[in-house]
């Protein structure tokens, strides 16, 4: 887990002046004297008189390549909705030509430019829609250098000398600023390109800096923007302010001047498109994590094999008339559909992570599957002490729990757990491993039932060794009835032998989980016992049991004759053509 670093916000002083948290508020209330504009975002019907084309890419092609200079708020506000569709932004960077991204960041400007008018002092428009939220501000000849404002939104505060601009520009200048609040088709780190053995995180909204109608290009000072953070900072990465250019992200013109646990402020000696992008590089844990990952796959696929090998053996053989194997034969099941659900999550997990609902429902189902196992194995404990509390009244019949009994009851304990930890923690599945999150102590929703069943089986195989103890004290051979029963008290006690060892075996490593605390060496343990349960079962019930392995040379035998038949009607077949 990492390691979570909470600082307090703290202001810098500099080029730009000390910055007031409450700058970051996205409004434009806290500007004083000003003329404000706040557009009502609506749809008009003049829309259709000014443009043509209704669909975002369309619509982008058309304001570029049409000519006015001024145009209606509401059409400007429609026009803007239109151009910033969430089909289009969410779309991937190999889905949609990088081309139409700068359409959009051109037509955005264009319709901008078409809302600036002449003023005397200054003038705010402020614009919020979604996906996009834009501060315009215009001054004129008489503007203040004391009162003009500063433009901000909720993730960006921009620090610019437009009242120097404005004095090489006959007295007047418009400045925009667009933050692109889930602009994810261009927040894509890898549109980074740097030493591809680092990794690199979006962290921040893209922004948008342009001045509107202003001939003047070069800049009188470096522009100054304070980014607000989208992602927690990694100590060891580095923090890089860039700019967009054509198809990529780069850092030319840029430097980053202060950051902190929430912001950070870049300066640019020119305007674009900016974000800020961190890199960090491969650490050693990482290196080992990798190994780590490769041998887990390994041993589960090993422990897979060995699953099913018992899962097939369990369903063809029956182990002795008067005992079920249904519990092994559902226990195995659903470790089997649990390890091969988190081989394929841990296999695929990059892909699946980024897809929080799919993470949670397959974290859910996995928490389903590992307690449904554990209770099966509490009933087979159950079965065995029920048979060896009747150890002397055993007849030829099977007796115990009928089998769709037990079915109901290895499904539906788990299942209400399940339902009940979704239903009072509902964001508590889909860690950053797709499994129980540890918040809250969510994870003991699997511990605590895990534990319990595991004190219920310890006092069960106690009970099982003291009734067992007692029976063969009575035993005598004076009777074909005692004798019976004396093969009887065996067969349980080979039985019992297993199942108890097979407790300690599935049931033992999840205590060591609770002890790892880090530790690589406990961690390896805990992967290896957890990831062979399926090895061990085969070994317990089918390598260490007589009857099984006469089974399997009896299978054996009947594959190397049919073989054998095969092959002699092939030669004969092939004799009588001849």
């Amino acid at each position: 887990m990492k390691t979570l670093l909470i600082f307090t916000f703290f202001l810098l002083s500099g080029p730009v002046g000390c910055l007031d948290p409450e700058d970051f508020s996205g409004g434009s209330g806290y500007f004083p004297d000003m003329e404000v504009t706040v557009l009502s975002i609506t749809f008009s019907p003049e829309f259709q008189g000014y443009f043509k084309e209704t669909s975002a890419v369309a619509l982008s092609k058309e304001i570029l390549n049409k000519t006015f200079t001024e145009l209606p708020q509401n059409v400007v506000v429609e026009a803007l909705k239109t151009v910033m569709n969430n089909s289009i932004l969410h779309g991937e960077p190999d889905q949609m030509n990088v081309a139409h991204y700068n359409n959009i960041l051109m037509a955005t400007e264009k319709l901008m430019s078409t809302l600036v008018v002449p003023v005397q002092t200054y003038n705010v428009t402020h614009i919020t829609i979604p996906n996009l939220e834009i501060q315009l501000l215009m001054v004129g000849p008489n503007a203040s250098t004391v009162k003009i404002p500063q433009l901000t939104t909720s993730t960006v505060y921009l620090d610019i000398d437009l009242i120097g601009i404005a004095e090489k520009n006959q007295g007047s200048a418009a400045v925009s600023l667009m933050s692109y609040t889930n602009f994810t088709a261009l927040q894509d780190p890898a549109l980074f390109n740097t030493d591809n053995e680092t990794s690199k995180t979006m962290m921040s909204p893209v922004v948008s800096v342009t001045l509107l109608r202003t001939s003047i290009t070069q800049l009188t000072k470096s522009v100054n923007l304070t980014l607000k953070h989208t992602a927690e900072i990694d100590p060891n990465g580095e923090l890089f302010c860039v700019y967009w250019k054509n198809t990529e992200w780069i850092v030319d013109g840029c430097v980053l001047l202060h950051s902190n646990s929430s912001h950070s402020m870049c300066s640019c000696v020119h305007l674009s498109t900016f974000a800020l992008i961190m890199q960090t590089r491969p650490r050693p844990d990482d290196e080992n994590n990798s190994v780590m990952d490769i041998i887990a796959i390994l041993a589960v696929s090993v422990g897979l094999v060995f699953l099913s090998l018992s899962l097939f053996t369990f369903s063809n053989y029956q182990r002795n008339p008067r005992l079920t194997n249904t519990a092994l034969i559902n226990l195995c099941l659903n470790l089997l559909l649990a390890h091969l659900l988190f081989l394929l999550t841990q296999i695929f997990l990059r892909y699946i992570k980024p897809l929080q609902v799919l993470c949670a429902v397959l974290a859910g189902v996995l928490h389903f599957l590992f307690l449904s196992a554990f209770v099966w194995m509490f009933i087979e404990a159950v079965l065995l002490f029920i048979h060896v509390k009747n150890l002397t009244k055993l007849r030829s019949k099977k007796e115990g729990l009928n089998w769709k009994c037990l079915v109901v009851i290895g499904y539906i304990i788990p299942l209400i757990v399940v339902g009940v930890s979704a239903g009072l923690v509902h964001d508590g599945y889909g860690s950053e491993q797709c499994w129980l999150k540890t918040d809250d102590g969510f994870v003991w929703s699997f511990l605590g039932p895990v534990g319990f069943i595991l004190a219920a089986n310890t006092l069960l195989f106690l009970s099982i060794l003291i009734v067992m103890t007692s029976t063969l004290k009575k035993v005598t051979s004076e009777s074909l009835k005692i004798k019976h029963t004396k093969r009887d008290q065996q067969l349980f006690k080979s039985v019992f032998l297993k199942t108890m060892l097979q407790f300690i075996i599935l049931g033992c490593p999840w205590v060591l989980g609770l002890f790892m605390d880090g530790s690589k060496v406990l961690e390896m343990i805990f992967l290896l016992l957890n990831s062979q349960q399926g090895t061990f079962i085969f070994l317990i019930h089918c390598v260490f049991n007589q009857e099984v392995r006469l089974l399997y040379v009896k299978w054996w035998r009947g594959l190397c004759a049919t073989h054998t038949l095969k092959t002699e009607v092939d030669t004969d077949t092939t004799t009588s053509k001849l």
